[in-house]
């Protein structure tokens, strides 16, 4: 993996230090495929949870003291700081070397909310109702800002960046968030344009297009979701205002940046050349369509965790697979709990057992 070649034709190092802050509910799981292939692949390290969990201690704002291996007086650096975490800079900068790029990915609030709804139905706020209508209707009734799980139930990307999802949301303080989004990260990509997205992910970090090649992963099937009235839109954007803030602005300068970038031109060839070569992989890997229901996964390993309301989609592998396509295709489709624990295990690889005594050797006499 030497040298990749940018859209101005110069060649350029991939970048292999790197921060994804995973928003919830965002095409979050199948960013993080993307960077634990990649992460496996180049042998490059990665920021784990204490103790091989799954989450940074969320939703408490990062300290680097959560991650395994992690002293403060030894300077070691993790490449890849990618797992769920309440985002925190000073803190994170003492687990990932200076020149590290950051990263996330935005989802529209209103989608965005309406598959918290279904997925987190245990928390405080939405537990009491039936539908989100009947939560729009007088939020202040169910939420409660002193429960610890009331994040899931209002501006949920705002309090993943760190920032009070309580907050004032008059324009002079909306702008300071936005600014301090903007010092920290140098790329906000929007799920809704994945694979645009990935373009310009694979752009930045000058990766090839195999690198940032996905299927859908910890997607919710579509039987569960349902459109939303308009009035009801409109009350969510208005409950949800610090996010549709960030949303609408980042939104915009995702549009500026590829057209800076790359161009539409050169976007619309490398989506389509994206999109044959996922669809190329899936007729390699995968059994039928693609995916299908929990029910219906047939290795247990490839099965992702269900949550809430949500049928969590998965995938069937073909059978008889040549060796080195079975790898490629069993890691496209391996869930991020899995995943995550085999790569824990391979940089943190558990003790061997103490070797028994051998017998002293006695002499003949």
């Amino acid at each position: 993996w030497g040298e990749g070649v940018t859209s101005q034709g110069k060649t350029c190092k991939p970048k292999t230090d790197i921060v994804f802050l995973k928003v919830h509910k965002s095409a979050s799981s199948t960013v993080m495929n993307i960077l634990f292939r990649f992460g496996e692949m180049h042998n490059l390290t990665f920021a784990f949870p204490k103790g091989g969990g799954f989450q940074l201690y969320y939703p408490h704002h990062f300290l680097a003291k959560f991650v395994q291996g992690f002293s403060p007086l030894s300077p070691r650096r993790f490449n890849i700081l990618c797992h769920h975490m309440r985002f925190l800079q000073p803190e994170v900068q003492k687990v990932v070397p200076n020149s590290a790029i950051y990263f996330s990915i935005l989802r529209n609030p209103v989608q965005l909310m309406e598959s918290s709804f279904v997925y987190y139905k245990g928390a405080s706020a939405f537990s009491r109702v039936r539908s989100l209508e009947e939560f729009l209707s007088q939020p202040w009734r169910y939420y409660d800002p002193a429960r610890g799980d009331r994040h899931y139930a209002r501006n949920l990307m705002t309090f993943d960046f760190g920032f009070n999802p309580d907050g004032d949301a008059s324009p002079e303080r909306v702008q300071l968030m936005l600014k301090a989004i903007e010092a920290s990260f140098d790329i906000l990509l929007i799920s809704e344009y994945f694979d645009e997205s990935m373009v310009l992910l694979k752009e930045m970090l000058c990766w090839d297009l195999d690198s940032v090649v996905s299927f859908p992963l910890n997607s919710r099937d579509s039987s569960t979701k349902s459109p939303l009235p308009d009035s009801v839109v409109e009350k969510l954007k208005a409950w949800n205002r610090l996010d549709w803030e960030i949303y609408t602005h980042f939104n915009r300068t995702f549009w500026e940046r590829l057209d800076r970038l790359i161009g539409r031109e050169r976007l619309r060839r490398e989506v389509r050349a994206l999109r044959q070569r996922q669809a190329e992989l899936a007729r390699a890997c995968l059994q039928g369509t693609g995916s299908v229901g929990p029910k219906d996964i047939k290795d247990s390993s490839l099965r992702p965790l269900q949550h809430g309301g949500a049928r969590i989609l998965g995938y069937n592998l073909k059978q008889g697979l040549p060796r080195e396509l079975e790898r490629t295709c069993r890691r496209l489709v391996t869930p991020e709990l899995q995943y995550s624990s085999l790569l824990y295990k391979k940089q943190f690889p558990p003790p061997l057992p103490p070797e028994s005594p051998r017998p002293k050797h006695i002499p003949n006499i």
